[in-house]
């Protein structure tokens, strides 16, 4: 483990000239300042798309083949992680069987500060070990520093376990680097506050966790075109969008999308199968389990059997 008195060799701890006298501004200054050093996390992002992209390939076949995804944070990158995992299940009818989370410091983490805990490796290690994952489960490491003890000693038993690794940091050549099978460093500089990562560092790690676990998604067929079809319609706001997807996808009436939705339990992805080739809901199963759960290769293979009668 790195030692703390190495601590001021990372990037994210260095002092940013450019806000050395922040305190001296006014508060469009203060502002002004803020934003235009925010502008500098995209960039940063967009420099490692490669490895979003290595990461979000080897996570979806993962849970193609039936493995669990699990992140690992402390303080901001640990809450950053609790968030993405606790958003699949609405968003994509993910839960944690598929993808959870746990931060250092247990739930409490979430709310208050339990800033001793991202140094308890033997804590991680712990944590680790207790949601009984295999060489065909996944984990995620997130951490600014890229050296945060909690995570390390569940990072380095994963890799001796043969699961997939995956470290998002943002400083470069960091103890993840070191064991991950793929790091993501988005190198966003000095903070604006010397050391406060919850800025740019948070910032960054928070769309990188978006758009990966997005993709996975996407890959995985969570996602119709550009429609969020395995959503749990669990409020009238949800009803509503369910209903408007399924009338937008299919050209059906809101009264035909409401009774194709209630005849499947308002699952999303049977209803537009079920409106788009005019069948039943038995059938509609049928064809998205050849089609592995994909709407669009359900209606493929639905189209390729017609034409092939």
């Amino acid at each position: 483990m790195a030692l703390h008195g190495e601590l001021h060799k990372l990037t994210t701890e260095g002092r940013n000239p450019r806000t050395q006298n922040i305190d001296t501004l006014s508060t469009e200054g203060i502002v002004s300042l803020i934003v235009s050093e925010d502008q500098k996390v995209l960039e940063a992002v967009q420099h490692e798309v490669p490895r979003i992209v290595e990461a979000a390939d080897l996570l979806a076949e993962v849970l193609r083949a039936g493995g669990r995804i699990l992140y690992m944070g402390s303080g901001t990158s640990g809450r950053l992680g609790v968030l993405d995992a606790a958003e699949l299940l609405p968003t994509f009818g993910v839960g944690d069987d598929q993808v959870k989370a746990l931060i250092a410091g247990g739930t409490t983490a979430m709310f208050v500060p339990v800033e001793q805990a991202e140094d308890d490796y033997e804590g991680g290690l712990r944590d680790f070990l207790a949601e009984g994952l295999t060489e065909k489960d996944a984990l995620v490491g997130i951490s600014a520093s890229g050296r945060t003890p909690y995570v390390l000693a569940a990072l380095k038993r994963a890799k001796e376990m043969g699961m997939v690794t995956i470290g998002i940091t943002c400083n470069g050549n960091s103890e993840f680097a070191q064991i991950a099978d793929v790091t993501i460093a988005a190198v966003v500089g000095p903070e604006v506050v010397t050391g406060s990562t919850r800025m740019k560092a948070g910032t960054a790690q928070k769309i990188i966790l978006n758009t990966l676990s997005t993709t996975i998604m996407i890959k995985i067929g969570k996602v119709y075109q550009n429609l969020m079809v395995d959503m749990l319609p669990t409020n009238a706001k949800l009803v509503s969008r369910a209903e408007n997807m399924v009338r937008e996808v299919t050209g059906a009436s809101l009264e035909e999308a409401r009774q194709a939705l209630e005849e499947s339990s308002y699952n999303i992805k049977a209803a537009i199968v079920m409106l788009s080739r005019s069948c039943d809901l038995q059938a509609a199963q049928a064809l998205l389990a050849k089609g592995e759960g994909v709407v669009a290769r359900a209606l493929q293979i639905s189209w390729t059997e017609d034409a092939e009668n």
